[in-house]
C-alpha cells in the first residue's frame, strides 16, 4: 500500500471544521451558552451607543448603561436590537480576571462588525462588546483584554411603557420603536391613522427605527405590534394629533 497523500485543500478543510468545533457554543447547564466579551474604549460614552440600532441615547431609550454591541451571529440584522442578556464571567475559565458568581444584564443596542480576519465578532463566534460600567461588573479592573463568558437569554424589565420616537417627514414616517419589555426584539410593526381606519405594515429600515409612507400627519397613530417571541400589544392613540416629528411619545402599555 502506497503513502497516503493528503491534498492541501483537505488539509484546509480539516483545519476549519477543527476551528470550528472549538467555538461551537454548545448550550450549557440551564440554558447558559459560551462566549466572550470585551468592553468599549475608554472615552466612549456609553449613553450615547445606539449604534447599529439607532438610539439616540440609552438613557432615552430606557436601557441606562448596560448595554453591549453583539456579533452577527447574535444581531440577526437589527433584529435583535432591545433584547435582553444575562451575561457572567466565566470564573471557572478564567479565575484571574473574572469575578465569581458575577453576572448583568445588558441591552443589545449596537453591532460588534465582522473584520472577516479571525476577529472575536466573526462569525461563528457569540461576542458582546460590552460597556465599560457593565464589563467591570463581571470582570476585574485592569484587565484590557478578553474574558470568555456565559450568556442566556432573559426577559427584559423596563420601567414604564414601550416608547415611539416619530423621526421622517411628510409621507415618510420613521418611528423609534424602544424601552420595549417582554423578550424585547421586535417582530413585525403596523401603524394606523385616526383617519385611515386600516392597519398598514411598517417596514424596519435600520435597527429599531420601523419606516412607512403614508402621510398621517394630524392624526391620532396607534401602533400594533409583535415581539419575535410571538406576543402582540395594541397601542391605541399613543400619539395626538397635535405630535410633530422629533417627538418622543411613552404609552401605559408593556410587554411582560
Amino acid at each position: 500500500m502506497g503513502p497516503l497523500v493528503i491534498s492541501s485543500r483537505f488539509l484546509w478543510y480539516f483545519c476549519f471544521v477543527l476551528s470550528a468545533v472549538r467555538v461551537v457554543h454548545v448550550q450549557a447547564n440551564n440554558g447558559w451558552l459560551n462566549a466572550h466579551a470585551t468592553f468599549y474604549g475608554a472615552n466612549q460614552n456609553p449613553t450615547t451607543l445606539g449604534g447599529a440600532c439607532g438610539y439616540d441615547d440609552t438613557f432615552h431609550a430606557g436601557f441606562g448603561v448596560n448595554t453591549a454591541a453583539v456579533s452577527t451571529m447574535l444581531f440577526r440584522d437589527g433584529e435583535v436590537c432591545g433584547a435582553c442578556y444575562q451575561v457572567m464571567c466565566d470564573y471557572r475559565a478564567d479565575p484571574k480576571w473574572c469575578l465569581i458568581s458575577r453576572g448583568v444584564t445588558v441591552t443589545a443596542t449596537n453591532f460588534c462588525p465582522p473584520n472577516n480576519h479571525g476577529g472575536w465578532c466573526d462569525p461563528p463566534y457569540h461576542h458582546f462588546d460590552m460597556s465599560m460600567p457593565a464589563f467591570f461588573r463581571i470582570a476585574r479592573q485592569g484587565n484590557e483584554g478578553i474574558v470568555p463568558v456565559l450568556y442566556r437569554r432573559v426577559a427584559c424589565k423596563r420601567r414604564g411603557g414601550v416608547r415611539f420616537t416619530l423621526k421622517g417627514q411628510s409621507n415618510f414616517n420613521m418611528v423609534m420603536i424602544s424601552n420595549v419589555g417582554g423578550s424585547g426584539d421586535v417582530k413585525v410593526v403596523w401603524i394606523r391613522g385616526s383617519r385611515s381606519g386600516a392597519w398598514l405594515p411598517m417596514h424596519r429600515n435600520w435597527g429599531a427605527n420601523w419606516q412607512s409612507s403614508a402621510d398621517l400627519r394630524n392624526q391620532r397613530l396607534s401602533f400594533k405590534m409583535t415581539l419575535v417571541d410571538g406576543k402582540t400589544l395594541v397601542f391605541l392613540n399613543v400619539v395626538p394629533s397635535t405630535w410633530r416629528f422629533g417627538q418622543t411619545f411613552s404609552s401605559k402599555s408593556q410587554f411582560f
